[in-house]
């Protein structure tokens, strides 16, 4: 049976203020060397956001991870904040839940040091709708929910543009914003948190969800989106992170070999059926 740990924003941050209070033993520490020297013993601590990402690794924990000798926690959290901040502060040993894109962002704006270490999956944007059965039906006037983080806002204006929804400015980049929106075509937009956009469908015409919150709410990519990303050449896989200089811990590298292996491909394609996909062999940096 799995054993999955959900945290609240107050317990992480009681987690990390812990942590803060421990954390002035330096490298010369013989405490600190001690358990690094001991940390191959210990299980791997990963962060992930319940589906896909929590599934996959549950799969790993389940049916490899005894095999290579490796010892699998895994940790569901509900935003995409907090697996970043315990990543970086030690909480946890790595996380599973973003593209390079939003990690870029998020690094800039906080200060962090997390670096990817290997792509495993891609999970395509979708615009969705309980109101409306084609983008053709989407006129002026309506509303269209979007997600309010940089980098998948940026992602949402790419996807309506290319549907004919709107026009955006020239040359614009993965953070296009609404003013970068040269014509709504008389749309209305809301920005929501990436996770409450599920939610708001029946408050609005349209909304462009991420996959993994889409599946979380039982819509299927593959068959209910209106419009979906397109996987060839797509920049936003998901990947396995951790806080630079951590890359070549012996625990890492036996997660990285599982989650780019033949089982985890299979389990993947199997289970998700097109709505999420393998992204094995394209580099994450």
């Amino acid at each position: 049976m799995r054993k999955n740990i959900k945290l609240t924003a107050g317990i992480a941050a009681t987690a990390a203020l812990a942590l803060g209070l421990t954390a002035c033993g330096t490298s010369s520490d013989p405490s600190s060397a001690k358990d690094a020297a001991g940390s191959a013993d210990k299980p791997l601590v990963v962060a992930a956001s319940p589906t896909p990402h929590a599934d996959i690794l549950n799969f790993v924990k389940d049916k490899l991870a005894a095999k290579e000798g490796l010892k699998l926690e895994v940790k569901e959290f509900t935003d995409y904040v907090l697996p970043n901040t315990a990543t970086e502060s030690g909480q946890v040993d790595a996380n599973f839940f973003q593209h390079k894109p939003y990690l870029d962002d998020f690094n800039q704006k906080n200060g962090t040091h997390i670096v990817p270490v290997v792509n495993v999956h891609l999970e395509p944007l979708g615009l969705y709708s309980k109101k409306v059965t084609s983008v053709k039906d989407i006129k002026a006037g309506q509303t269209i929910a979007v997600p309010n983080d940089t980098t998948n806002e940026g992602r949402s204006l790419h996807l309506l543009a290319d549907n004919g929804l709107i026009t955006l400015k020239a040359g614009v980049g993965t953070d296009a914003k609404l003013s970068d929106i040269t014509d709504k075509k008389g749309l209305e937009f809301k920005e929501l948190e990436a996770a409450t956009v599920p939610r708001a469908l029946n408050d609005v015409d349209a909304a462009v969800i991420n996959g993994n919150y889409a599946i979380e709410a039982k819509l299927s990519p593959a068959k209910d989106a209106l419009a979906l990303e397109k996987a060839e050449g797509n920049p936003y896989a998901n990947f396995l992170a951790v806080k630079a200089g951590n890359e070549k811990d012996a625990r890492v590298q036996k997660l990285v070999k599982l989650l780019n292996s033949p089982e985890v491909k299979k389990y993947i394609e199997d289970t998700y059926k097109g709505s999420v996909v393998p992204a094995f062999g394209a580099p994450a940096k």
